[in-house]
C-alpha cells in the first residue's frame, strides 16, 4: 500500500515529533502539478433503477415529522490503524432514503427541509476539486490522485433524483432531529424497512443467489479446508473472494466454526482446523453493491457424512426449522416463529433426557425455558440492508409485531452442546448445528428464498459427494 505522507523530493523532507511525515513539495511540482490536464467532459448518468423506490420513502417518511428538520448522515470513514481506515459503508438509513449503495461518498448529508406541508430534500456532497485545488494531489483521504474520480454535484442528482448541493454549505440547526440522536427519527427510519418495496425484494433475491454461490465454493474446497492448519480461515478466505467478485463485501463477519468452535454463536475467530469427522457450521452472506445482505446458514459433516448422533441432532434443528415455516403467515405476531421453533427443541431435548422438567413444564412461560440452555439466540430476524435489519424498531412493532407481505426474515434454529457441558452425554458433547434460511412473506404465504440450497441430512451429503466427483 502506498504511504499516505506528501511525496516529495527526499533532499527537502522533514519528519516531526510524531515521526508522522509531514513534507514541503519542492516549488517545481507546485509550478507544474496543476497544468498539463485534459478536459473532463460529463455525461450525466439517467436514474438508477432505484431512484422512484427511494422517492416514495422519503415521501412517508416525510409525512411522519411534518415542521421538523430531519438530517440523515451518511457517516464517516472509521479509523482501523493509524492512517488506514476501514472501507467506508453508507448508514442503512441513508442507503434506504438515497438509493445510494456501494459508490456512496463519506461524509454527504440527507436534509429535509421543512417546506409547507412536506419538506424540500437535499443531498449535501462534498464536491469534486479542481486540478488547481491543493486538495487533489495532498489530501490522501479524498484527493482524486489518491483515491479516483468522485461525482460531481450534478451526476450525484441526476443518478439518485435528488436535489444537490455543496457539503461546505451544509448548517446543522439546533432543534435538527438527526438519526441515531433522536430515538423518535431513528425508529421511524428503521420501521420504513420492515415491509420491502418490489426492488428491494429483486435485490434480496440477488444476495440469497450469490451467497448460495458463495457456499457452493466453499463445498468444492473441502479438500483443501482440510489440509490447511487454519481451515476456517481458508473457508472465510472462499466465501470472501465471491462476496467481493461478485457483491460489494460480505454483511458480517463469516462464521467458520468447526467441531466445538461450532457452539460459539458468533465464532469468527476462525482460527481453527477443520478435521474429518467433526462438523462444521458456516454462517455467511454476501452483501450486494446496493447493501443488501443474505444470511444463510449450513453445517456439514466435513468427511461428507453425518454420523448417527449429528444427523439425530441436525434433523431436529430441521424439524424446528420446518414447523416455524409452516406456521409462519401474514397476521401472525413475529414471536410465534420464535415459540414455535422452541416447542420442537422442547419436546425433543426432554424425550432425549436433557431436560430436568417435561416439554410441557419447559414451555411454560413464568418457570420453563431449560430447554434454552441448548438454543439461547432467537429463531428469527428481519433482514436487509443490516443483517439484523430494523433493529432500532419499537418492540410492538418488531419482536410483537404482526408478520406483513413484504417481510422477510430469518428462520434459524439450533442446537449447541458445549464441549463441557455436563448436562449432556459425552457423545453430544462438541457438537454444534444450526439451519438458517432466509424468507420473503407473500400474500400466500412464506416463500424460502434460499430453499434451493441442500437442507436435508441427506442433501448435505449428496451435495459434499458430488463436489468431489
Amino acid at each position: 500500500m502506498t504511504s499516505t505522507g506528501d511525496t516529495t523530493d527526499q533532499s527537502t523532507a522533514t519528519t516531526d515529533s510524531n515521526t508522522n511525515r509531514r513534507q514541503p513539495f519542492p516549488q517545481g511540482f507546485l509550478d507544474t502539478i496543476s497544468t498539463g490536464w485534459a478536459d473532463r467532459p460529463e455525461t450525466l448518468p439517467a436514474p438508477r433503477d432505484v431512484a422512484p423506490y427511494a422517492a416514495r420513502r422519503r415521501e412517508l417518511l416525510s409525512a411522519q415529522f411534518t415542521g421538523r428538520r430531519l438530517v440523515i448522515p451518511a457517516g464517516e470513514f472509521r479509523q482501523r490503524s493509524n492512517d488506514t481506515d476501514y472501507p467506508f459503508r453508507a448508514h442503512s438509513a441513508f442507503a434506504h432514503l438515497t438509493g445510494w449503495g456501494a459508490d456512496a461518498v463519506a461524509d454527504s448529508v440527507l436534509v429535509f427541509e421543512p417546506s409547507g406541508d412536506g419538506h424540500d430534500v437535499t443531498l449535501y456532497v462534498r464536491d469534486r476539486a479542481t486540478r488547481e485545488s491543493a486538495e487533489f494531489y495532498r489530501d490522501a483521504a479524498i484527493g482524486e490522485f489518491w483515491v479516483g474520480p468522485r461525482p460531481s454535484l450534478a451526476a450525484v442528482a441526476a443518478d439518485l433524483g435528488i436535489a444537490t448541493d455543496d457539503l461546505a454549505n451544509h448548517r446543522p440547526g439546533s432543534d435538527d432531529l438527526v438519526v441515531d440522536e433522536h430515538d423518535g427519527l431513528t425508529s421511524a427510519v428503521a420501521e420504513l424497512r420492515l415491509v420491502k418495496d418490489e426492488y428491494e425484494i429483486a435485490q434480496m433475491r440477488l444476495a440469497v443467489e450469490t451467497t448460495a454461490r458463495g457456499f457452493d465454493d466453499i463445498v468444492r474446497e473441502l479438500p483443501r479446508v482440510i489440509e490447511h492448519p487454519r481451515g476456517e480461515r481458508v473457508v472465510e478466505g472462499v466465501f470472501h473472494l465471491r462476496a467481493r467478485s461478485d457483491g460489494n463485501w460480505e454483511g458480517y463477519d463469516t462464521i467458520a466454526a468447526s467441531g466445538p468452535h461450532a457452539c460459539y454463536l458468533h465464532w469468527t475467530r476462525n482460527d481453527g482446523g477443520v478435521l474429518p469427522g467433526d462438523l462444521i457450521l458456516i454462517d455467511a452472506g454476501v452483501e450486494v453493491d446496493t447493501l443488501y445482505t443474505a444470511d444463510i446458514t449450513r453445517t456439514l459433516p466435513v468427511s461428507g457424512t453425518f454420523t448417527p448422533i449429528q444427523r439425530k441432532i441436525y434433523e431436529t434443528v430441521r424439524e424446528a426449522a420446518d414447523a416455524a415455516f409452516a406456521a409462519a403467515r401474514p397476521g401472525m405476531r413475529f414471536r410465534e416463529l420464535h415459540n414455535t421453533a422452541m416447542r420442537v427443541i422442547a419436546q425433543r431435548t426432554a424425550e432425549w433426557g436433557l431436560l430436568p422438567v417435561t416439554a410441557e413444564e419447559a414451555l411454560d412461560a413464568d418457570r420453563g425455558g431449560q430447554q434454552r440452555r441448548y438454543m439461547v439466540h432467537g429463531t428469527s430476524h428481519h433482514l436487509g440492508l443490516d443483517v439484523h435489519d430494523c433493529a432500532q424498531a419499537r418492540r410492538e412493532m418488531y419482536y410483537e409485531g404482526e408478520i406483513t407481505p413484504g417481510m422477510v426474515f430469518t428462520i434459524e434454529p439450533g442446537l449447541y452442546f458445549q464441549i463441557d457441558d455436563e448436562t449432556v452425554p459425552p457423545e453430544y458433547r462438541g457438537i454444534g448445528v444450526r439451519i438458517e434460511d432466509d424468507i420473503l412473506m407473500t400474500e400466500d404465504g412464506p416463500v424460502n428464498l434460499s430453499g434451493d440450497m441442500p437442507r436435508t441430512a441427506d442433501e448435505i451429503e449428496a451435495w459434499i459427494a458430488q463436489s468431489r466427483g
